[in-house]
């Protein structure tokens, strides 16, 4: 029988000084006691519930404002067109996670190297990109060339490709692939070009035109390599794209002739990094370099909205928007990087050291992960004023578990991240818990530690649902505001 996580009474009967004595003591040991309310029971993935998604990764255009456009943004999972396993899908996600972070650990180790040597796999690539694609879980839909692409969402990618006709490996999606040969606004890009030397210029790609057996290629290529053995390999072209209610010529993709791995069934990726080949830079006179999104909770039906342009009337945030700069790193231009200050939780301000260092944000990591320091402070006190409830063994990559299954509702600490300018991320109630068995046998908190004090810390998507989140790449700033990110019927 289910039932509702119970406190002691406090007597009555005292006398009403030691009652604020009482009070009093509290606070100063455990702050104000920040708390929220999760039904442990009542989500998505519960066994109680059945779930079977939408037939179409299409999303649709949520109407144009003052030099804005918006589109609404799905859930990957959740439009497949069967019925989902929760429970393996939770804890597949973790694996695929922690292959994306050490992969992208040591893509930026690479980065910031001093030395100008590189092996063969970091050769291998080109461009600075998600490293997983199984774990990039947010899709909109586009208009290339007239016809309805399905994109999954990425920060830490640049260039957007899709799958083209005629391909001589693609992997399945939903959805026609789409054809060159009957766009009139399909334009190649050659090698002697401008935007060619630009992909070299932004990728450090140095070989996209050479030859083979003595005949030289005039088309520019492009490939990116995910570490994993996913790829996409094809011609560097540009085309038309619609996006949500504005209409762009001229952008500059990937044509992917050549295309392995587990994108799930999205018709391709759009790259929406800080380079000059992403969607961001190549829209900049229309929407002034700004974009944002709100990422949906998988209870609410995953159905939140990806904006562009600085119209903030688009925007549903129920706190007031506040900013942080972005930190310039010459050496990782091409991610979104906010300098950590502090957090929280429940009230309670954390004291260490390795506060005020740099931490990317990024839209295809699931997990945030934390330097070892911190996270121990986080755990610490996570488990000081979480108590009382039965624990369990920790499972992949995260270590601080627990057996709900015999409770409704629960009160959880709040978790506040803290950055510089006092902007600040509350994590939604729905992220603090990452549900690795759907009976809720075991439930675990929602952040893991990096193996090392020296790698960069991420701020995964787990945590930043029901934010609105502002990348305003002009005045190098990021915004935050919470926001339920249900879009208006």
């Amino acid at each position: 029988m289910l039932k509702k996580a119970t406190y002691l009474p406090l007597n009555l009967s005292l006398a009403p000084l030691l009652l604020v004595l009482i009070f009093l003591l509290l606070c100063v040991v455990h702050g104000v006691g920040e708390k929220k309310i999760l039904s442990v029971h009542n989500n998505i993935w519960s066994p109680k519930k059945s779930y079977e998604a939408s037939s179409s990764c299409f999303s649709r255009s949520l109407g144009k404002g003052r030099e804005s456009t918006t589109l609404e943004m799905k859930h990957r999972e959740l439009c497949s067109g069967k019925t989902i396993d929760w429970g393996k899908k939770m804890r597949r996600a973790l694996l695929l996670d922690n292959i994306r972070v050490q992969s992208l650990q040591l893509r930026i180790k690479a980065m910031t190297s001093s030395t100008t040597e590189q092996s063969v796999s970091e050769t291998q690539i080109p461009l600075t990109s998600g490293i997983k694609l199984e774990t990039l879980n947010y899709i909109v839909t586009v208009e290339l060339g007239g016809k309805n692409m399905s994109l999954i969402v990425d920060t830490g990618s640049d260039l957007t490709w899709v799958q083209c006709q005629p391909c001589r490996s693609c992997y399945n999606q939903q959805g026609p692939l789409y054809d060159p040969s009957v766009s009139s606004s399909y334009k190649t890009v050659f090698c002697n070009s401008s935007t060619c030397q630009d992909l070299v210029a932004a990728t450090g790609n140095s070989g996209p035109c050479g030859g083979f057996n003595g005949v030289v290629k005039t088309t520019c290529e492009y490939v990116v390599s995910y570490g994993d053995g996913s790829y996409t390999r094809g011609d560097l072209a540009s085309e038309s794209i619609v996006l949500g209610d504005t209409k762009l010529e001229n952008l500059v993709f990937g044509c992917g002739r050549n295309n392995k791995g587990l994108f799930g069934g999205a018709s391709g990726l759009m790259g929406l990094g800080r380079s000059s080949v992403s969607l961001v830079s190549q829209t900049l006179k229309t929407f002034n370099g700004v974009f944002s999104y709100c990422l949906p909770s998988l209870e609410d039906g995953a159905s939140g909205t990806l904006s562009f342009g600085n119209d903030f009337s688009v925007y549903k945030n129920s706190t007031s928007v506040f900013y942080t700069p972005l930190v310039q790193n010459p050496q990782l231009r091409s991610f979104y990087i906010l300098n950590l200050t502090g957090a929280s939780i429940g009230g309670v301000e954390l004291k260490t050291l390795s506060f005020g260092r740099g931490i990317l944000i990024d839209s295809g990591t699931v997990i945030t992960r934390l330097p070892p320091s911190i996270y121990k402070a986080v755990k610490t006190e996570f488990l000081k004023q979480f108590s009382g409830f039965p624990s369990a063994p920790g499972y992949s990559i995260l270590d601080t578990c627990f057996n709900l299954t015999s409770y409704e509702d629960i009160s959880i600490p709040t978790i506040k991240m803290i950055f510089e300018g006092n902007a600040e991320l509350e994590v939604d109630v729905t992220g603090v818990f990452y549900f690795v068995k759907p009976d809720a046998s075991l439930v675990c908190l929602a952040l893991a530690s990096l193996s090392y004090e020296n790698e960069v810390g991420i701020i995964g998507n787990y945590q930043q649902k029901n934010q609105r989140v502002i990348y305003d790449t002009t005045q190098e700033r990021l915004g935050i505001a919470g926001e339920n990110c249900m879009p208006t019927p």
